[in-house]
C-alpha cells in the first residue's frame, strides 16, 4: 500500500504543479498576449497542455489504484479523479487521501 500511496502523491503533485503553471502562465499567454502556434509562447502553450493531458492519464491510473485499494465509494473516487482537472485541487485531494490512508492503516492503540 505504501508504494501505491507514494505513486499517487507524486502524480498528484506533478499534475497539480503543471496545471497551476498552465493556468497562471499558459492561459494569459494565449488570451492576453495572443500567443499563436508560432514562436516560443505558442509552443509552450501547446506542449504544456499536451503534457498535462498525458500526466493526467497517469494521475487517473494511480488515483484509481489507491481508490480501489482503499475501497472508496464511487462518489469519493470521482472526486479524487476530478481533482486533477481543477487548479490546486489535486493538492487537497493528495493531502486528504494520504491522511485517510495513514489513519486507516495504522493500528489502533
Amino acid at each position: 500500500m505504501n508504494g501505491a500511496l507514494i505513486r499517487f502523491r507524486v502524480m498528484a503533485w506533478v499534475t497539480g504543479v503543471l496545471l497551476a503553471v498552465m493556468t497562471v502562465i499558459g492561459l494569459p499567454l494565449k488570451y492576453i498576449f495572443n500567443a499563436t502556434d508560432e514562436g516560443f509562447a505558442g509552443t509552450f502553450y501547446a506542449v504544456g497542455w499536451v503534457g498535462h493531458g498525458w500526466l493526467y492519464i497517469l494521475y487517473l491510473v494511480t488515483a484509481l489504484d489507491i481508490c480501489f485499494r482503499m475501497r472508496y465509494s464511487v462518489l469519493r473516487t470521482l472526486a479524487v479523479l476530478l481533482a486533477g482537472t481543477i487548479p490546486f485541487a489535486s493538492f487537497v485531494a493528495e493531502h486528504l487521501v494520504a491522511k485517510d490512508v495513514r489513519e486507516r492503516l495504522v493500528p489502533m492503540l
